[in-house]
């Protein structure tokens, strides 16, 4: 079925840790995660947790509770859900969201199911309220409610599924409804790494590519990273790029510098869209600005502002957020030289 992949943890055998690369740069990504909890750096308190469930589920001979990751692109996730399938030495079955159209595409993915599988969905939130619904019975009793025929001579059959934990992946937890919300037993956010987590992600990552890297290199580039793995992972690519390109080894800080420059991140570590946005509220008048309307000048779709480059700007303290639109900070009208906008951008009660 189109969107769906089975993962078997005994794919990893022999490979040395770094998993199984299937392709080019996206299955290369795959390849350098981390395979078990014990190797996951970063969200310590959701990591231990994990721990203590994973270690009474085995204990107990059942399955886990069903698990909520939630937070922003690129934390580990996804990688959180292989490993939970790793340590319970199970099969991850996955999907997403948007794949799941219709009830049947989901019933097909139940009943694959074995027991003690990890069924990963991910955009949990895409999820539509149709299909959601059969959930709500396969989460709690196991087991789907089919309806055959039409009219009032239909016919109601039950299937019984095997004991499995479903795990969702979200960016928007406020999408979720509140009854399909309530059937995970384990609801864990993750928030942006510290720069020490990255430095010590992306030195994984270095010896893993076989690459040298020196420690101010690590440093820099776990600074312009967004507090995110995924992205230190891609910039530690680009660097190595450059590097092979001319022949330096090891990478060192000026090398690393230029690379970035090259990708557009400047000393703030931000990325073009990042000074677009900024630039067209300081051409408004600091804001507010609604979303739709610095979406149409940006050329970017509403979703991605609110799910990548708003939440860095916001932790930056570069912008802010009003009932009546984004606003330019203090801070971001130093950063781009302009006068920071008058007012909270609240409306009184002559607007």
């Amino acid at each position: 079925m189109e969107g769906e992949h089975i993962f078997d943890p005994e794919a990893l055998e022999g490979s040395g840790g770094k998993g199984c690369a299937e392709g080019p740069e996206g299955n290369l990504e795959v390849s350098l995660r981390p395979n078990s909890l014990a190797e996951f750096v970063g969200q310590r308190r959701v990591v231990d947790d994990l721990r203590v469930t994973l270690t009474a589920a085995r204990q107990r001979g059942e399955a886990p509770d069903h698990v909520l990751f939630s937070g922003p692109p690129g934390l580990g996730k996804t990688s959180l859900a292989r490993i939970l399938a790793a340590e319970l030495s199970t099969r991850l079955i996955s999907t997403s969201g948007p794949a799941l159209e219709k009830p049947r595409d989901l019933v097909g993915l139940l009943t694959q199911l074995e027991a003690g599988d990890v069924f990963f969905i991910d955009e949990v939130h895409r999820v539509p309220k149709a299909v959601e619904e059969y959930l709500y019975t396969a989460m709690e009793d196991r087991q789907v409610d089919l309806t055959l025929d039409s009219g009032p001579h239909a016919r109601m059959v039950t299937l019984r599924l095997e004991p499995f934990t479903l795990v969702g992946a979200t960016t928007r937890e406020g999408l979720l409804t509140a009854p399909f919300r309530a059937r995970f037993g384990l609801l864990h956010r993750l928030d942006p790494y510290p720069v020490e987590d990255l430095i010590t992600i992306v030195q994984r990552l270095a010896k893993l590519l076989d690459v040298e890297l020196s420690d101010t290199s690590a440093q820099l580039l776990a600074e312009r990273s967004r507090g995110t793995p995924r992205i230190v992972g891609r910039l530690l690519r680009r660097t190595r790029d450059l590097a092979q390109v001319r022949g330096s080894a090891p990478i060192e800080e000026a090398l690393t510098q230029e690379a970035l420059s090259r990708l557009g991140i400047d000393e703030n570590g931000l990325e073009e869209m990042d000074r677009r946005i900024l630039r067209c509220l300081a051409e408004n008048a600091g804001g507010p600005l609604a979303l739709k309307t610095i979406a149409a000048v940006v050329n970017e779709s509403e979703d991605t502002l609110e799910d990548v480059y708003e939440p860095h700007l916001l932790r930056c303290g570069l912008i802010r957020k009003t009932s009546r639109g984004r606003m330019l900070s203090v801070t971001g009208a130093e950063l781009l030289g302009v006068r920071a906008p008058s007012g909270d951008g609240s409306r009184s009660l002559f607007d």
